[in-house]
């Protein structure tokens, strides 16, 4: 059965990529999206705020209504529909970028320690072990406290995430490689005089592409909640600049008068992690054989 076959059996995998493409698709379209509801993610609304009640959205639901699709965003009256569809490029662009760092860096190393002899194994798999041991989240959050606020943050943040977990993706390369070199057609190419480079690219990287492919899937989901994690801590995205992060972290204290404000960031966070780990799944199946016979 082709690999095709074999993902659109897996009813996981095909309702989590339904998921997360339709999430992407907000996530680029953000600005037309927002300019078909005819509003933006920065223009204050005071006339649609109870000042009675501390800026309360007035109306049901957090001010629902024809011109604000999902209500408005308590204290500041911003269409909350559109801070959302900016968010999800903030936290999908962070978390994409740092993933496509991570796996660059990571596969590098990897590869560079399993083909590049002893020494060159011991002195990167040393660099790995650091990298794998260091708190990262501390790390981060020690980072960007210090980096002048007119820093680009959301370049900033992936930069940092990749930076700081590019080691489990070297690992994992690492291992492959040290396997896939000793198989007979790898050392069918060396005999024959190929050298390092022409080997990783002709014969160890069409063996690394399952494993770090889904290993890769894993890694997004986590760098959203990186992301999420470190603005609700108020070091990552700062306003006016939407995150989903960022949003949950002011929406906490507006629970009781306004729960739609932390219940639609939250819900799509969740759903959007969510779709994404099925995502993972389904490829770890569909890319090893052995595990094909148990899609249902």
């Amino acid at each position: 059965m082709s690999r095709a076959a074999v993902a659109m059996r897996d009813r996981g995998f095909m309702t989590g990529a339904a998921i997360a493409t339709l999430m992407v698709v907000v996530a680029a379209a953000a600005p037309l999206l927002t300019a078909l509801a005819g509003q933006d993610p920065t223009t204050y609304h005071d006339d649609l705020l109870d000042s009675a009640r501390g800026g309360v959205p007035i109306g049901a639901f957090g001010g629902v209504s024809g011109a604000h699709w999902l209500g408005v965003e308590p204290g500041t009256g911003r269409d909350l529909f559109a801070r959302l569809a900016h968010g999800a490029q903030v936290s999908l662009g962070v978390a994409v970028t740092a993933t496509v760092l991570q796996v660059l860096i990571g596969l590098l190393t990897g590869l560079a320690a399993g083909l590049g002899g002893r020494w060159a194994d011991a002195v990167l798999g040393r660099v790995i072990d650091l990298v794998l041991s260091v708190p990262s989240l501390v790390l981060a959050i020690s980072l960007l406290a210090i980096v002048p606020p007119d820093w680009p943050r959301p370049v900033l943040l992936a930069a940092v995430i990749a930076v700081l977990g590019w080691g489990g993706t070297a690992r994992i390369t690492r291992g492959e490689t040290l396997s896939l070199k000793t198989r007979d057609y790898v050392a069918a190419a060396q005999v024959s005089g190929a050298g390092w480079f022409r080997v990783a690219r002709r014969e160890i990287l069409p063996g690394l592409t399952a494993p770090v492919l889904t290993y890769a899937a894993l890694v997004l989901p986590t760098n959203m909640i990186v992301e999420a994690g470190l603005s609700f801590l108020g070091v990552g995205v700062r306003p006016p600049t939407p995150s989903w992060g960022q949003m949950l972290s002011s929406a906490t204290t507006w629970f009781r008068a306004d729960p739609m404000y932390v219940l639609l960031p939250g819900g799509l966070l969740f759903l959007t992690l969510l779709a994404f780990v099925l995502v993972a799944n389904g490829l770890r199946r569909i890319l090893d054989p052995r595990q094909s016979e148990f899609v249902r």
